[in-house]
């Protein structure tokens, strides 16, 4: 089990968490997938556009005309831009870096994430037409069976296919966690938030790491102990929200980032690290800056209720610790 694998299923959690509540606050379908596009796609076409007409010319082996005469160049322009035909390999660029295959390998759990929101707003709906939360538990059961199946990990997606470009192995593997967070959001007056009983599942998961539950018991032990560090970070410990607000435009830049450092001669993984970490960070503000917080502020146009209940968790990976039932202010979401 790598520690990106683990990452990610506490942060699928965590998202389902969090598009709960933003669900919750305003269960309006219209008004709750527009704020879900104007969350992803501005930023997302940005880093398209920045790949395919700056770095893409300036990084490929082959001439200039080459590349935008080259099909595969469109191909990446228009699938990653529709977010569900995502495209890796622009022609030639970075082509002599030790991952060629991929100009942005941080794209590909976006269309995931996207099909988490679509299910969030399908189980909303059935519950505000009368169905029962417990749906909730039938959904989850179904992921686990199907999951079982396919044993996607970090690195294999799976035998399962794909839908369009997403593979389904994957897909269900990281929807598990995402609808435990679910989970969790419906229920969390029934749940009890404790650290003690985050770390009796992080010893019950590696006492079991070499056994069939293991895939099982990593998805709950990721998606609980997430959530509970959440509701528990130490105020002292606490990051003002406004250095961590373009945490989605680093993640979707970290990785061209990262291949131009390479691409520039730098070859040893600590140097690396110590490069990439700040540029991308400085990505992410510029980002927020620049394309989410504008694209943000359109959201007042959407108008509807008010919020009736603060959500329990921020959108920020920080959080305050809580009383028995303190709620936050989101920072986005």
């Amino acid at each position: 089990m790598s520690p990106g694998y683990l990452a990610l299923m506490a942060f699928f959690a965590m998202s389902g968490y969090q598009i709960s509540d933003s669900w919750e606050r305003d269960p309006s379908w219209w008004r709750f997938s527009a704020r879900r596009l104007l969350r992803i796609l501005p930023p997302l076409l940005v880093v398209v556009l920045c790949t395919v007409f700056v770095i893409g010319p300036l990084c490929t082996m082959l001439t200039v005309p080459g590349y935008f005469s080259h099909p595969q160049t469109w191909d990446y322009l228009v699938g990653t831009s529709s977010l569900f035909f995502l495209q890796h390999a622009l022609p030639g660029v970075f082509a002599g870096n030790p991952y060629p295959w991929s100009v942005n390998g941080s794209l590909w759990t976006l269309p995931m994430e996207f099909v988490g929101y679509v299910v969030v707003l399908l189980v909303g709906v059935l519950v505000a037409a009368g169905s029962s939360r417990l749906i909730l538990f039938v959904l989850l059961a179904g992921l686990v069976l199907l999951d079982s199946h396919s044993r996607a990990t970090f690195g294999y997606h799976g035998d399962a296919g794909s839908l369009f470009e997403i593979p389904v192995g994957s897909l269900v593997a990281f929807l598990v966690p995402f609808v435990l967070g679910m989970v969790m959001h419906t229920f969390r007056r029934n749940i009890p938030l404790r650290p003690w009983l985050a770390c009796t599942l992080l010893g019950v998961w590696l006492a079991a790491h070499w056994t069939p539950l293991d895939r099982y018991l990593l998805a709950v032990m990721a998606s609980y102990g997430a959530i509970v560090l959440a509701h528990h970070w130490p105020r002292r410990w606490e990051v003002d929200g406004r250095l961590v607000y373009g945490s989605y435009g680093m993640y979707i830049w970290a990785f061209p980032v990262q291949q131009l450092i390479i691409l520039a001669g730098v070859d040893n993984q600590w140097w690396l690290m110590a490069m990439a970490v700040p540029a991308a960070y400085l990505c992410g503000v510029v980002s927020w800056c620049l394309v989410e917080e504008p694209t943000q502020r359109l959201r007042r146009h959407l108008k509807g209720r008010s919020v009736f209940d603060q959500p329990t968790v921020r959108f920020t990976p920080v959080a305050a610790p809580r009383a028995e039932r303190r709620s936050f202010r989101p920072t986005a979401g």
